[in-house]
């Protein structure tokens, strides 16, 4: 395997650090909590990492999960089947008041499996997500088209009433985790319900009624359950649909029952906070087109530096407090670049995506606190966090199609700095400062990341 990632610091002295902006830091303007950054290996794909050759597997799971030589992702998004062949409630009860019958295969697709191994690299959440309720608690008895869970308002159904026993079945899916050793952390009940698709989906209105009405169940019967667990709500496939979902649920009283607001970027990207108190998850994003390891050529949706910017607009403008990629590692799927790692070979290979990831994943660890900053230039978009170790980190990105000069005085009493520069020709390497005084000095190349640490 090819070591792509340099985690040691090459310490040097520039010759001359251009005269350019001074960033400050307020270490007392505490923002957002930072929860991680994450990924899915849903649908089959944790089954298909399973299958993998053990060297491609170890190979992978570095890649994803090491915060030596990786990305160190802390954040996994698992499906929870409704189809019947993988639901863990295969038999349709004959009402909504029947006595269920719930069945475990102790594997989940591979998703058994996959969480255990990220869990033996430190991953501590765990988002449990349905796509859809079983087909028969829908008004169309189909979990893979489009329809609402039946007894939610204005929509009726023969068998009854089955938020109750949504919300039972969701708990019982922790349950079984929790009988694998496993503690799933989140747990959303909606997928993308404002669209319409061919795969597991289930509907609410563009003022979330439906959502409305289940929330406070799902929330009872987690308590009732003595879950400690994050409830989320509602995954819409736009920004801009989840801020109007937000504001029906805020003025619903919804936020004292959630404890999570989560989005995907498909038809808008987070640029501005949700009006909320709640925090605020990127919970999928992804492309339509091939998988790529080219930084920056035009600007493309495929390249890296399109998502250093993504992440960095949505770290800083939206408030998010994680971000997490489609999915992980899939086997010759290069077709598609909604995955961050794929094979070449017998080797491991990741996309530039995957870099621009780790420049904020490796290095902001959950538990961190967003600081308010001060004096980026136009063209630059600056944030930094402080560790629950009480390292400092500072991510400059450059949008700009000239190197920046950027001075960020120490913070405190930190004298050790590290930095590391993503760009056309590095990844994640090893980049040169120069400490003048109290003033760290870097240069952050055009449509360049430089990620800074101060221990």
């Amino acid at each position: 395997m090819k070591t792509l990632l340099f985690p040691v610091l090459l310490v040097g002295a520039l010759s001359a650090v251009a005269s350019g902006a001074t960033i400050s830091i307020d270490t007392s303007g505490r923002l957002q909590l930072i929860e991680g950054f994450g990924f899915s290996q849903a649908f089959g794909r944790a089954a298909e990492f399973q299958n993998a050759s053990s060297n491609l597997q170890k190979q992978a799971l570095d890649y994803l999960f090491s915060t030596e030589t990786g990305a160190g992702f802390s954040i996994i998004r698992n499906w929870i089947p409704s189809s019947t062949e993988y639901t863990i409630e295969p038999n349709s009860p004959t009402s909504a008041t029947s006595p269920p019958t719930y069945v475990w295969d102790d594997d989940d697709e591979g998703q058994v499996w996959f969480s255990k191994k990220a869990i033996s690299y430190g991953v501590q959440t765990i988002y449990a997500d349905a796509w859809s309720a079983p087909g028969f608690m829908k008004t169309n008895g189909d979990e893979a088209t489009p329809g609402y869970l039946c007894g939610t308002p204005g929509h009726d159904c023969s068998t009854g009433d089955w938020r109750q026993a949504y919300a039972d079945y969701l708990v019982q899916y922790v349950k079984f985790y929790e009988g694998e050793g496993m503690n799933i952390t989140h747990l959303g009940f909606l997928n993308e319900p404002d669209i319409t698709v061919g795969y597991s989906q289930m509907q609410i209105s563009p003022n979330a009624t439906e959502a409305i009405s289940f929330i406070p169940i799902l929330y009872k019967t987690v308590k009732d359950a003595d879950l400690k667990i994050s409830i989320t709500c509602c995954d819409a496939a736009g920004w801009d649909v989840q801020s109007n979902y937000t504001d029906a649920l805020v003025a619903a009283g919804m936020d004292s029952y959630l404890d999570v607001i989560t989005s995907h970027m498909y038809y808008s990207d987070p640029t501005y906070a949700l009006t909320t108190r709640l925090p605020a998850w990127l919970s999928e994003g992804g492309l339509t087109g091939p998988f790529t390891t080219v930084w920056y050529d035009n600007g493309s949706v495929t390249e890296g530096f399109t998502w250093a910017n993504k992440i960095a607009t949505g770290i800083v403008h939206a408030n998010l407090s994680a971000y997490l990629y489609w999915e992980g590692f899939e086997i010759n799927q290069t077709q598609s670049g909604s995955h961050l790692v794929d094979v070449s070979g017998n080797e491991a290979l990741p996309s530039s995506i995957f870099y621009a990831f780790t420049m904020w994943s490796r290095f902001i660890r959950p538990g961190a606190f967003r600081l308010a900053t001060s004096g980026s230039p136009s063209e630059v978009i600056t944030a930094a966090f402080e560790n629950p170790d009480l390292s400092i980190v500072v991510v400059v990105t450059n949008t700009g199609s000239s190197a920046q000069s950027i001075e960020i005085p120490l913070v405190g009493n930190r004298t050790s700095t590290h930095a590391w520069l993503t760009d056309d020709t590095n990844q994640v390497n090893s980049t040169l400062t120069k400490v003048d005084g109290n003033m760290i000095g870097i240069t952050v190349p055009s449509h360049g990341v430089v990620t800074l640490q101060m221990t």
